[in-house]
């Protein structure tokens, strides 16, 4: 490398520089500097403010060209580039250099990340979103002991002072994507187990996940309940409604115990099951029992109340219940929550 570096630099004096960078941040990987001892070496070397910051953890290393922290608020940055692990961004590296950027500064920050990469990846767990399944499986099992759901996040970057939230997926879309939109914030792991994608957060935005994802979401507590009443809403969720949270559910939450032969054998239920066989009877059904209102039910469903209410009347006629009655209606909202959970 030195005898290439020295032939090439009568040749180009910015190649020569570059090489010496190159040069440089091999040397201190094969010495398996940390990150603060990175940083300070970059700072050094850059002669200005070098930062650092990992997304995972939140952690901030802004040292100046003396070696010491940087005094004073943070500068805008002068050069960034992003930090990349199994490609996926984990961090960023800046410097804060009064002025024009120098010359070689991308050369310094690209080494200077991949660096990083490479120490964030050597000490402690993994920073990307996707997760050992094997991990992700043991932590929130229901069958393990308190210990090993303890090693496991530990293992994937979960401090044990923090209540983790599970979440249960369906998407086409990659997992990593989908647990980077709801949690910004990380740490976030995500595994696929058989059909179901598990998200593991601290914390969930509801509203971040893409249009065509259905999602349950268990409350923050141990994982291995969390996980059981994530399973459990991801059954109530549906079109209308393809985000539910467990917490949400309240009393209905129960329907989902109720064994399928027994849900299949009342009279409410085979019912709406036969309502079901028309998606336009259905399609009203469903309208009439989330607004609860003829009028709300036609502006849901974009038609004239007069039609919706000659529809609501067969389909009552079918169900044999008075829909128009708080008790009926009940009976309908139940019902069909029922149906929905017995086809998922």
């Amino acid at each position: 490398m030195e005898a290439l570096a020295v032939r090439l630099s009568g040749l180009d004096p910015h190649l020569d520089g570059a090489m010496r960078i190159v040069g440089f941040y091999d040397t201190l990987m094969r010495r398996r500097v940390d990150l603060p001892a990175l940083a300070r070496a970059s700072a050094g070397l850059a002669e200005c403010v070098a930062g650092l910051r990992l997304h995972g953890t939140g952690r901030v290393i802004r040292v100046g060209p003396d070696g010491g922290p940087a005094s004073g608020p943070p500068a805008s940055a002068s050069t960034a580039a992003p930090v990349t692990l199994d490609g996926e961004e984990i961090g960023t590296v800046w410097l804060e250099r009064p002025g024009s950027p120098n010359a070689l500064d991308d050369v310094l920050l690209d080494r200077l990340a991949i660096a990083a990469a490479a120490v964030a990846e050597r000490h402690g767990p993994a920073l990307t979103t996707m997760a050992d399944p094997a991990l992700v499986e043991l932590a929130i099992s229901s069958d393990g002991d308190e210990a090993a759901r303890a090693r496991a996040l530990r293992l994937l970057g979960f401090s044990a002072d923090l209540p983790v939230r599970v979440v249960a997926v369906r998407s086409r879309l990659p997992l990593d994507e989908v647990g980077g939109l709801v949690c910004r914030a990380r740490p976030v792991k995500a595994a696929a187990l058989a059909d179901v994608g598990v998200i593991l957060a601290t914390a969930v935005d509801p509203a971040g996940f893409p249009p065509a994802v259905r999602a349950g979401i268990g409350a923050a507590g141990s994982p291995d309940s969390s996980w059981r009443q994530a399973r459990t809403a991801l059954r109530f969720t549906g079109p209308r409604e393809p985000v539910v949270r467990y917490e949400e559910l309240g009393a209905l939450a129960l329907l989902a115990d109720v064994p399928p032969e027994v849900a299949r054998g009342n009279a409410d239920v085979v019912a709406v099951a036969r309502v079901a066989g028309s998606p336009e009877d259905l399609r009203t059904l469903d309208a009439y029992c989330v607004t609860g209102s003829l009028r709300h039910a036609a502006d849901l469903l974009h038609l004239h109340h007069s039609s919706v209410a000659r529809r609501i009347e067969q389909i009552a006629r079918t169900l044999g219940i008075e829909l128009t009655r708080p008790a009926g209606l009940t009976r309908a909202r139940l019902a069909l929550t029922a149906w929905r959970l017995l086809d998922e």
